[in-house]
């Protein structure tokens, strides 16, 4: 079997696997081509991939050669038309926004194995994409907040007085959420943490921020350690709470989302009118909507004087360990799916499989992907 690594979008600057991952990927009984310039803006040259033993090409010679076409986002649909039925691609998917490519290559007969529903199981850790790509988020957020606000993170005491610490308020304790936790103290920040999953509660506490809880929270097992749609009731009173807190806040990381819906509204204009001049939020959930009313996807504003961050692409600006991290988890997943002879073999027994696979034989597989369309 032929594995092809394409190159991103123009502004993607990750690519789907290093070299040291191709090198793993190679002891699998499989030959690998690299798009040529696919990992230049993660700063790997294709010598270096050749050095790793893959081969490379031009991008249309590649997709023909390739069984099986790896990416971090879902190729473009010019791209899509020129597969054959039967090819496989991995990637990340997001079948809420991409229903319409989806469905494009359900019927085209394509098997898309999306990354983003790659099951939250135990088995299944090493192979979390979403995860991964998470941390970098988390830190980057903090980074970037700490990077504007017109004040010093940590406490700091000298002959010229003192300087209090900032205070950091964590909206979601999510991966994210939590290495954002991680990076804030690291920096000497004062953090508080709000999530709707008490499960959380001595997470948060271990990396020494204090967790804000409101009353009557609806948690469900089944969601897979995600988030779930709150009652009015409550978000009414998680929403007079976050204005409390965010008010007292000098820096709002917001990153609470639920998979396939858009992002729960916690900071409203009111709450930010109220906030200092000079504080900053830094949205991670933009893409999907925004856990801020004021956030724009891409942009940076400034509102009363409160600089808001609408961003959802951190893992980008940190190619290289982002782009390693992400073919690690790919090489897991492939472990899974070829068998002793280099072949691609789809064995829709394996949860982990079962749950991946978006589209497969002209057929919707995952339950999730069903659940995310609304399919029956």
């Amino acid at each position: 079997m032929t594995i092809g690594i394409l190159k991103e979008s123009a502004t993607e600057k990750r690519v789907a696997m290093l070299p040291g991952e191709v090198a793993v990927l190679k002891k699998l009984g499989v030959d690998i081509v690299v798009e040529k310039g696919a990992g230049e803006r993660a700063f790997v040259s294709d010598k270096e991939y050749v050095s790793a033993g893959a081969s490379t090409a031009e991008r249309k010679d590649l997709i023909s050669l390739s069984s099986l076409l790896l990416s971090v986002n879902a190729i473009p649909d010019a791209d899509l038309d020129s597969l054959n039925e039967g090819q496989i691609t991995i990637s990340v998917v997001n079948p809420a926004e991409n229903s319409v490519w989806l469905e494009k290559a359900r019927i085209r007969g394509i098997t898309v194995l999306a990354l983003d529903l790659v099951p939250r199981t135990t088995r299944a850790q090493s192979m979390d994409v979403l995860s991964s790509m998470a941390t970098v988020a988390g830190y980057r957020a903090v980074l970037a907040a700490a990077s504007i606000l017109p004040k010093f993170f940590p406490m700091f005491m000298s002959a010229a007085g003192t300087i209090k610490p900032a205070k950091v308020l964590i909206l979601g304790a999510g991966v994210a959420g939590l290495q954002a936790v991680a990076t804030a103290r690291k920096l000497g920040a004062v953090v508080e943490v709000f999530d709707v999953r008490s499960a959380v509660k001595e997470e948060v506490k271990s990396l020494g921020g204090k967790f804000i809880e409101v009353e009557g929270a609806k948690e469900d097992a089944a969601a897979g350690g995600y988030a779930v749609e709150q009652s009015d009731d409550f978000k009414r009173k998680q929403q007079e709470l976050i204005q409390k807190k965010a008010e007292e806040s000098d820096v709002i990381i917001a990153t609470a989302q639920i998979p396939g819906r858009k992002a729960p509204l916690l900071v409203v204009r009111e709450t930010v009118m109220k906030m200092k001049p000079g504080s900053v939020i830094v949205d991670i959930a933009a893409s999907s909507g925004g856990n801020c009313e004021l956030t724009v996807n891409g942009q940076t504003r400034i509102v009363n004087g409160v600089t808001i961050i609408g961003k959802s692409d951190f893992p980008s600006d940190m190619p290289f360990d982002s782009s390693k991290m992400f073919g690690s988890n790919i090489v897991n997943l492939l472990k899974v799916i070829i068998d002793k002879n280099g072949k691609p073999v789809l064995d829709m027994n394996d949860e982990i499989i079962a749950g991946t696979t978006a589209v497969h034989n002209k057929e919707y597989i995952s339950l999730r992907a069903k659940q995310i369309l609304g399919i029956n």
